[in-house]
C-alpha cells in the first residue's frame, strides 16, 4: 500500500505541474491546507475517493489515470469480465473495483465497493456531482450531512455528493455495494 501511495503522489505532482499549478493553488482548489495536500504528493497520506475524484476533475484527467498511471485503450463500449476489474485497495477504508475504466468520455464512474467491519474512515467526504449506491449485501449506516440511514440488501440511495457523506458497516459482515459517481 505504501508503494502505491508514493507512486500516486508522484503522478499527482507531475499532473499538477503539467497544469501549471503550485501545491498551494491546488490545495486551495481542493479546500485543504497546503500541508495536507503535500502529504498526498509525498505518499504520506491515503487518498479518499472524494480527493481522487476532485483532483481528477481539476487536473482534467480520468480517475483511472490518476490511480494507475496508465492511459487505457479507450472505447465506446467497456466490457469488464469478472476478475479483470481495475482493483483499488485502500488501507483502513474501502476496496474498489472500477467497472468501466476503458470507457471514453465517461459521465459516471461505476465501482463495486467492499467495506469491512471496523475499517471505516469516520471522516465524511464530499465531491462534485451526484452519486448512486445500491447495497448488494450486508448492512451499512449511510451518513449524509446530519442525517443517517440504515441500508440493507436491495436498498439504494441517490444523493448530491457535494454534501459530506460516508458509510459505516453495521454488524460483523462486509458491506458490498455498487457505487456510481456522476460528474
Amino acid at each position: 500500500m505504501e508503494e502505491q501511495l508514493i507512486e500516486m503522489g508522484i503522478r499527482l505532482a507531475e499532473l499538477r505541474e503539467i497544469k501549471g499549478l503550485s501545491q498551494g493553488e491546488l490545495a486551495r482548489k481542493l479546500d485543504m491546507t497546503t500541508e495536507e495536500y503535500v502529504a498526498h504528493e509525498e505518499g504520506k497520506r491515503d487518498f479518499s475517493f472524494s480527493f481522487m475524484f476532485n483532483v481528477a476533475t481539476i487536473l482534467d484527467v480520468d480517475v483511472f489515470n490518476l490511480l494507475s498511471g496508465h492511459s487505457p485503450k479507450l472505447s465506446d463500449c467497456a466490457v469488464v469480465k469478472r476478475g479483470h476489474e481495475f482493483f483499488i485497495k485502500k488501507e483502513g477504508s474501502y476496496d474498489y473495483k472500477h467497472l468501466a475504466f476503458t470507457f471514453k468520455n465517461k459521465k459516471a464512474e461505476p465501482f463495486f465497493v467492499t467495506s469491512m467491519p471496523g475499517e471505516e474512515d469516520d471522516k465524511l467526504h464530499s465531491h462534485e456531482g451526484q452519486e448512486f449506491n445500491f447495497v448488494l449485501s450486508g448492512v451499512m449506516l449511510f451518513k449524509i450531512g446530519n442525517m443517517s440511514y440504515e441500508l440493507t440488501k436491495g436498498d439504494s440511495v441517490y444523493f448530491n455528493s457535494k454534501i459530506p457523506h460516508g458509510i459505516k458497516v453495521v454488524g460483523d459482515k462486509p458491506v458490498k455495494f455498487l457505487a456510481v459517481v456522476m460528474k
